[in-house]
């Protein structure tokens, strides 16, 4: 007699060929196949000795042992995949489940063919994603329920059509609407979510509770579209498109045929990696800091990232200098972190004001001095970078700081006249470096995309926190594009 994992794996498996049941224990499921008539050859591996001795009396037992294959095998290694339709691979980790498939060979079968039955004990989610990733698609998936525990059973098969999952997707699943056991699977987690994000909260960690709260609604009400125009509006109130510098091209740049989105991809650059990820992801609408259009366009080649946000029907917000400007964006964003990292003496000072109360970048005034390696390493954990470049002696004491994030060199003699003994920001030039020696204040080089990239985990709180039915994910190709040896 199956439980209900396994059962559920029985009635998944297709009967059109050979059944491979990787680490078998007993080869219980082996067994019902062959005696229900489902399959008539069957393959029961395991990666130790002890299982398939086990597997051995049980086929012996029920008088099949000429139709079911015992094999010693490091999940599908030494497994032979000819005539095989159906390969379950049930009661391991998500990950191990992963890694099996990941690690098989795909000329050693025929993949449009080859129908996978997989029943993860943990991270179904890191398993769904995974799946996606290899070309494949869910095409059922259940809850069963065994006791008091819910566990996840999907079959999965070859997509030419290549699609990726947001973090969301591989958490929601692809249960039917009408699946009970899937509802109260959802439901439990999205206890788990909410739990996470009061524990977060409570350690201070904002952006990322607002993220787990998020993912718990919608994991509660699935996702929900929103109008694009909402969307801008609710920038707008934040980030005034209106404060931009003169020469910026911030705001809606590109509209999609609906005006509405529900899946929003967040980026420093609109590339057209990230342009092929948002249509991957099925997203609506991807929000830059960067403008995508920036200078007046006489046409749009296949090579310009524009041309593919129109080819796959993707509107596109860019918020440039506004962000950087306003309370809260770019270099409020940084604010916040020196604010975490360091104790301050008084309030920051406005860097560079460029009128009506509006000002580009931050001065502080540490409450203890600091030499310049430290603050270094330092500037390496709030802006996440590999490299930190800085000038002078490295025993140098600085306590007045000036920042500005993306290319802010040319701030240097501001930040000299200002009083401060150093200066944060980055791509800053040779000559720049030469003439901060001159003038004997430290310079940090961060990198532009670093002191940047920093803004998208707010960007996704504020998004989370107004719309939380939104799927918003910040996109995985948003990536330094230099390489550092």
């Amino acid at each position: 007699m199956l439980d209900s994992r396994l059962n559920k794996c029985l009635e998944l498996v297709s009967g059109k060929g050979a059944a491979v049941d990787v680490g078998t224990d007993h080869a219980l499921l082996a067994s019902e196949l062959i005696n229900t008539g489902k399959c008539s050859r069957v393959i029961a591996s395991d990666i130790k000795a002890g299982p398939l001795d086990a597997a051995k009396r049980t086929v012996e037992k029920c008088g099949i042992a000429d139709k079911v294959t015992l094999i010693l095998s490091d999940g599908l290694d030494n497994v032979p995949l000819d005539g095989v339709t159906d390969i379950v691979i049930a009661g391991m980790g998500g990950e191990t489940i992963a890694g099996i498939i990941e690690n098989t060979a795909v000329d050693r079968y025929d993949r449009e063919k080859m129908r996978w039955i997989l029943q993860p004990m943990t991270k179904p989610e890191l398993l769904r994603k995974k799946l996606y990733e290899f070309h494949m698609q869910i095409v059922e998936e259940y809850a069963v329920e065994d006791g008091d525990k819910l566990y996840v059973v999907m079959a999965a098969e070859y997509a030419p059509d290549f699609h990726c999952l947001t973090e969301f997707d591989s958490l929601y699943g692809f249960f039917d609407n009408e699946d009970k056991l899937g509802a109260k699977l959802r439901q439990r987690e999205a206890a788990r979510l909410e739990k996470i994000a009061v524990n977060l909260k409570n350690a201070g960690k904002i952006s990322d509770s607002t993220h787990y709260t998020s993912l718990a609604y919608k994991m509660k009400k699935g996702v929900e579209k929103v109008k694009i125009s909402e969307i801008y509006n609710y920038f707008d109130s934040l980030y005034p498109f209106e404060i931009q510098e003169k020469w910026d091209n911030s705001g809606l740049l590109v509209e999609n045929q609906s005006g509405e989105a529900d899946t929003v991809v967040l980026a420093l650059d609109i590339t057209n990696s990230v342009v092929s990820e948002a249509s991957c992801k099925g997203a609506d609408l991807v929000i830059s800091h960067h403008p995508v259009i920036f200078d007046p366009l006489k046409r749009i080649t296949i090579t310009n990232p524009v041309h593919g946000l129109i080819w796959t029907d993707t509107a596109a917000i860019c918020m440039h200098t506004n962000l950087d400007i306003a309370d809260g964006g770019t270099n409020g964003t940084i604010l916040r972190k020196f604010k975490e990292c360091f104790r301050l003496a008084g309030e920051p000072e406005p860097f560079e004001e460029i009128g009506g109360g509006q000002s580009l970048g931050w001065i502080v005034q540490l409450d203890e001095k600091i030499c310049t390696s430290e603050f270094a390493e330092q500037m390496k954990e709030i802006f996440d970078c590999e490299y930190v470049r800085f000038n002078g002696d490295a025993g140098c004491m600085i306590s007045r700081i000036a920042f500005c994030s993306g290319s802010g060199g040319s701030m240097l003699g501001l930040a000299v006249d200002k009083g401060c003994d150093a200066l944060i920001t980055g791509d800053v030039k040779h000559d720049v470096w030469i003439d901060a020696g001159n003038r004997g204040i430290s310079v940090f080089d961060c990198g532009h995309f670093h002191t940047e990239n920093i803004v998208l985990p707010e960007l996704r709180r504020v998004l989370e926190e107004r719309f939380p039915q939104l799927d918003v994910e910040i996109a995985e190709n948003s990536a330094d594009p230099c390489q550092y040896v």
